[in-house]
């Protein structure tokens, strides 16, 4: 669960029109014990750290050194409509954010993590900003085109640790019988799999479709067919954190308001 890579992109924002007003009064902070000694919320308390799970594109991914993506921007102009203040980013491997969130190394996730019932029995989440259903993705050159659940039988499938595709095959697929247990392989990110699609060593990768679509525009791979979920992702806050939690609503009603949240649609999905 290390750490890495904590930089702040708010320049970024500010230079590109995106960034808000930041105004460091009224709410309580989610770091420190949000006084000076007079009972006056201070700067520092504002400042929250969010968390992130790159190789998800185009949620989050690397570009050279830079952390970048749908979630990143959309993050950062949120914050930048509330009170509080980004003081930057962590990197964690997908499964290591809720208890990165838990244990107040970070203050925030966004990471295209999907609300469900087990993740909300211990950390909250934010109102939805996107919906997603899952694809399965296979390599153009391989000659397998299923078209449903049970065409993958007995196939090798690959997905993301602790995402909701990985769900799919060990809570449906494994038990329904289609596929074993070692026929299944558990990636640390989808770029990993899908590298491993694309060289022969899987059959099909279960994913996100927005992310399946971006992999398909640069890999020499196709959405054979979509699995309907119904997901809908959110921004993870510690549960009982309902001051954050209310701010980000709040900026996420700003953003879908003033048009930027279309503005980052187009950027990142057309």
């Amino acid at each position: 669960m290390t750490q890495q890579n904590r930089f702040d992109r708010r320049d970024f924002l500010k230079a590109t029109g995106v960034a808000g007003t930041l105004t460091l009064t009224g709410l309580a902070g989610c770091s420190g014990n949000g006084e000076d000694g007079s009972g006056t919320t201070t700067a520092e308390s504002m400042e929250i750290v969010a968390g992130t799970a790159p190789g998800f594109p185009p949620f989050e991914e690397k570009d050279g050194g830079d952390l970048v993506g749908f979630d990143i921007d959309l993050l950062e102009a949120v914050v930048e409509a509330t009170d509080y203040e980004l003081a930057g980013w962590d990197e964690y491997e997908f499964g290591s954010l809720s208890p990165a969130l838990q244990n107040d190394k970070i203050d925030v996730i966004a990471a295209a993590m999907t609300i469900n019932d087990e993740r909300d029995e211990s950390i909250d989440f934010s109102d939805p900003y996107y919906d997603a259903n899952q694809a399965i993705l296979v390599a153009n050159d391989s000659g397998f085109s299923p078209s449903e659940m049970a065409d993958l039988e007995g196939q090798t499938l690959g997905a993301q640790k602790g995402t909701t595709g990985e769900s799919v095959v060990q809570d449906t697929l494994i038990p329904d019988g289609i596929v074993s247990e070692d026929q299944y392989n558990s990636y640390d990110n989808y770029v990993f799999a899908v590298e491993d699609l694309v060289n022969g060593n899987i059959d099909a990768v279960v994913l996100d479709t927005p992310v399946a679509d971006s992999f398909v525009a640069e890999r020499e791979v196709s959405v054979a067919f979509t699995y309907e979920t119904g997901e809908q992702y959110g921004f993870g806050v510690r549960e009982g954190d309902s001051e954050l939690q209310t701010a980000l609503n709040d900026g996420l009603a700003t953003v879908r308001e003033d048009g930027t949240y279309e503005d980052l649609v187009a950027k990142w999905f057309k």
